[in-house]
């Protein structure tokens, strides 16, 4: 049986910068990661939109934590330790140049992920990391002073282990049976499903809209750009809903109605006012044709049509219902939702090992010593923009320093 100081579970974001920090911290220790399947670092792979969206440039530890629906206040702390401005200094360190997009999102120069997976396979070459692939990890127990880890290649054992296996239900289960509670996992940062005439046409129109979860139950609201899909409506503004509304939408089985505002700062007696104004001033003018607000020509067209007006009516020809109508379809228009699809391929989940459970100032467990776990096999969930990937660099970075003293 082959025994190392440090095993790490899971082949990803938060193993493998955990595995890496551990022996910068103390480079005597022997330090091993378990992957299961045949290839490491996939999600990183397919981050934003294969580019690796590695941070948000949000500074104010307090501000960041904004962005976790879940483990908002837990994530405080370690903020103060570890946070964007450290991992874009920690990358750059290792020669990866980093740049700050317009809206906030960080990416490698490179816009290849590929260049910060070289980056971690190169590191635990450097620091003599062992990483094992394809060795499932069938079970873990504690043996006296040491973890025994049974996998699907053999056994090992270690003086600490860290879980970094993201939303695995078989490694919950494990976790379970050693006592910790797992929060329910359900399915955070998806798309709406929607069919409807006025964004039937649209696929690839984007605009900024504010969007509201129209239900008792719900009390959900976000502002942002607004992408529509061949499969209904996409974005940050939606995303923001599916992963503040994770728990709530799931209860609702994914049906529900949003309303939506086109033109996000203004309510419906603003553009009544406006459009009694354009009735005058574009008179003569066909109201398909004109389109108003900066609304995209297509999107406009849709929402005329859809208050009834026919595509040849002038401006002066409208009457007080047509432009009620219009205000409605321009600042609550009501969509209905039916289902939900993921989010590229990046699958987020609400749920994992309950919060209360883990020493934040280590990440190590409360109910286990030498236990220690990070990213998403913790309660912990963000909204899209590269937080996920910043929960997985802090909780790996401070179980790291934790892990390497003796």
């Amino acid at each position: 049986m082959q025994h190392f100081d440090i095993i790490i579970i899971g082949g990803g974001a938060a193993g493998f910068f955990t595995a890496i920090n551990a022996a910068e911290f103390n480079p005597n220790l022997k330090i091993a990661i378990f992957e299961r399947g045949k290839e490491v670092l996939t999600k990183v792979k397919i981050s934003g939109g294969g580019r690796c969206n590695v941070t948000h440039a949000e500074f104010i530890p307090k501000e960041l934590s904004l962005n976790y629906p879940r483990g908002d206040k837990e994530l405080l702390g370690p903020f103060h330790g570890f946070m964007t401005g450290d991992t874009m200094e920690w990358f750059e360190k290792k020669g990866i140049e980093l740049k700050i997009e317009d809206d906030g999102r960080i990416f490698p120069v490179s816009d290849d992920s590929q260049s910060i997976i070289n980056c971690f396979l190169q590191e635990t070459e450097r620091l003599k990391i062992q990483v094992f692939k394809s060795h499932a990890v069938q079970n873990f127990q504690k043996e006296e002073k040491c973890w025994l880890v049974k996998t699907s290649k053999g056994d090992f054992s270690a003086k600490k282990i860290m879980l970094a296996t993201g939303s695995n239900p078989k490694m919950w289960n494990m976790l379970k049976k050693l006592g910790h509670e797992i929060i329910e996992p359900v399915p955070s940062l998806f798309t709406f499903n929607i069919q409807d005439a006025r964004i039937k046409d649209l696929p690839g129109i984007a605009t900024e809209a504010e969007v509201k979860i129209n239900s008792k139950n719900v009390n959900l609201e976000s502002k942002g750009p607004l992408l529509i899909t061949h499969w209904g409506m996409s974005g940050p503004g939606i995303l923001k809903l599916s992963a503040w509304g994770a728990r709530d939408l799931e209860k609702l089985n994914y049906q529900f109605e949003i309303l939506v505002n086109w033109l996000p700062g203004f309510n419906l007696e603003d553009i009544l006012s406006s459009l009694k104004d354009l009735k005058s001033k574009l008179a003569r003018q066909q109201v398909v044709k004109n389109a108003q607000f900066d609304l995209p020509k297509r999107l406009w067209k849709n929402l005329v049509i859809a208050s009834g007006i026919a595509e040849g009516t002038n401006w002066a020809d409208l009457n007080k219902n047509q432009l009620q109508n219009l205000s409605d379809q321009l600042t609550a228009a009501t969509f209905k939702v039916n289902g939900k699809s993921t989010f590229k391929e990046e699958f987020v989940t609400a749920g994992g090992v309950n919060l209360k459970e883990i020493n934040f100032k280590t990440f190590e467990s409360k109910l286990h010593k030498n236990l220690f776990l990070a990213g998403e096999v913790l309660n912990i969930d963000a909204i899209t923009g590269g937080f996920n990937f910043q929960n997985a660099w802090t909780g790996g970075f401070l179980a790291a320093q934790a892990m390497s003293e003796d």
